[in-house]
């Protein structure tokens, strides 16, 4: 069972970029992020007739979250993030999908910082927090997939003091990525290379791409009993090097 989550930055403008990844991949399992698109504008025909059958929960211009499944209906679980009623933000969907919970979570940016823009992100987390420690209590298999906008450690970001006042790698933001992956989250591609830069999102500016200055913002956190089942990890990226590509690349998991 092959998992990904890919932040496709606008999933009408990419979505040949989309389509070519799906039928080159073929992942049963897909989280995106930054749809920018509304629930009317979502592709769904074309998804569909990929082979995909899909939930989403859309927003114009902005945020927007999805999760499709290959030769599957996903089964709709929530919309949004329980914790705040009037955070109504499209960054949070969840479903039930071939016997596992999977998550598209499109944790908030956080910048400029300090600032209310970055005090959203951190609670953002407290809430993420909370809810997946009742999906632990529940012991239900579960994928934590999305965009976290935390770059772990300074092995997940290219060498480099241009960052230093960004939300991305603040303390506070790595420290709130650690408190959930010591509840008992399985971080699969630094658990399956422990030493190695992946990178899964280079910025359009400054070059980063042609000169590989990206950082590990993706991540796919994995419940205990799925992480018994990790077989294979990695990063497609070569789709962001395509024309038209996406500043982000997939990353996946493969589940014996």
């Amino acid at each position: 069972m092959k998992i990904a989550t890919f932040n496709i930055n606008n999933v009408n403008r990419r979505l040949p970029n989309l389509l070519r990844w799906l039928k080159t991949a073929k992942p049963d399992v897909v989280s995106l992020q930054e749809l920018k698109a509304s629930d009317a504008e979502f592709p769904a025909a074309a998804l569909e007739k990929a082979g995909y059958g899909a939930v989403w929960q859309g927003q114009k211009t902005w945020n927007g979250v999805a999760i499709l499944a290959r030769k599957a209906e996903p089964v709709l679980i929530r919309t949004a993030l329980p914790g705040d009623a009037n955070d109504h933000e499209a960054r949070y969907i969840e479903a039930a999908v071939r016997g596992m919970v999977v998550t598209s979570l499109y944790l908030p940016n956080g910048n400029p910082q300090p600032g209310p823009k970055f005090d959203y992100k951190l609670a953002w987390f407290n809430r993420l927090r909370a809810h997946a420690a009742k999906l632990l209590k529940q012991q239900v298999p579960v994928v934590l997939a999305g965009d976290y906008n935390v770059a772990p450690t300074p092995l997940d970001i290219y060498p480099t003091r241009s960052w230093d006042k960004d939300a991305l790698i603040q303390p506070k933001s790595r420290a709130a990525f650690k408190a959930l992956v010591d509840q008992g989250w399985c971080d699969a591609l630094r658990t399956l290379h422990p030493d190695r830069q992946m990178f899964t999102f280079w910025d359009y500016k400054r070059q980063r791409w042609p000169r590989d200055a990206g950082l590990r913002l993706d991540h796919l956190l994995l419940s205990p009993d799925v992480a018994t089942r990790l077989a294979k990890a990695g990063v497609d990226r070569d789709v962001r090097g395509e024309e038209g590509a996406s500043d982000h690349a997939p990353a996946w998991v493969v589940l014996k």
